[in-house]
């Protein structure tokens, strides 16, 4: 168990510090619970993770929003329209099988790449739109549509989040990775929600987990806030095509 936990404590670690910058955190954490341990039920493993993951995030939260000011006209209505929504993705996750998820997704990925590339300034300058009623609208419709997402399926939540509020609110890389952790904070609560009741969390590895996934998003953050928008967008363009080649890896495999 001691080392388990040592090799869980360094992938919380470094799960929180990508994901206080640009997000994918569990890419790292999910598959080294599974890797470390193998006769827990996905469940457990998804509820013992969305502990770690939700004290890392809010903490990476706390690091921005004092340095960072925020519209929280649309960034509230799109974490709790998020967090409803999310609710509603978990219970269709039998409906809607994977491997139809997968291609999708990886269209979408590689869209957000050659977009991004492509468009030099994308995200290099913050003009934020003026917040009206249509704008609060569109970031409740938008942050549902995430939320229903992540609790459909979930890998890519925090890049598809930073890449919206960048193209239709006109944020750049650091506000819009700040205004994510708004939104994936609720996502995870609303996953815990649904986890905690069961008992489906796996406390003696949770807890230290959390304590290392906090000091890897305080990393994390101060790295982003240090760097600025050009560093959060190498990291967010790195962590594109990590995706996009677990993703196409998945579907040829």
């Amino acid at each position: 168990m001691t080392e388990s936990l040592m090799f869980l404590g360094v992938m919380a670690f470094m799960a929180g510090l990508i994901d206080a910058a640009v997000g994918g955190g569990g890419l790292i954490q999910i598959p080294a619970l599974f890797n470390a341990l193998p006769g827990a039920a996905p469940a457990v493993v998804f509820g013992t993770n969305k502990v770690a993951a939700v004290s890392g995030t809010l903490f990476a939260a706390r690091s921005y929003v004092r340095r960072v000011r925020l519209p929280w006209r649309l960034v509230l209505p799109a974490a709790l329209a998020a967090f409803a929504l999310s609710f509603v993705g978990a219970s269709a996750v039998s409906l809607i099988p994977k491997a139809v998820m997968r291609p999708l997704v990886l269209a979408l990925l590689l869209v957000m790449a050659v977009y991004t590339l492509w468009k030099k300034d994308f995200g290099a300058l913050h003009t934020p739109v003026t917040v009206g009623r249509r704008q609060r609208i569109q970031a409740m419709l938008l942050g549902g549509a995430i939320g229903f997402y992540d609790g459909l399926f979930g890998p890519g939540t925090g890049s598809f989040l930073i890449f919206l509020f960048i193209r239709c609110f006109a944020f750049d890389f650091l506000h819009a990775s700040a205004a994510a952790k708004f939104v994936n904070i609720a996502t995870n609560l609303a996953a815990l929600a649904y986890f905690l009741p069961q008992d489906q969390v796996l406390w003696h590895y949770a807890l230290p987990m959390a304590v290392c996934n906090v000091l890897g998003a305080l990393s994390g953050s101060w790295l982003a806030l240090r760097g600025g928008s050009q560093l959060v967008r190498g990291v967010f363009l790195l962590l594109l095509v990590v995706l996009i080649g677990r993703f196409a890896y998945e579907i040829v495999a």
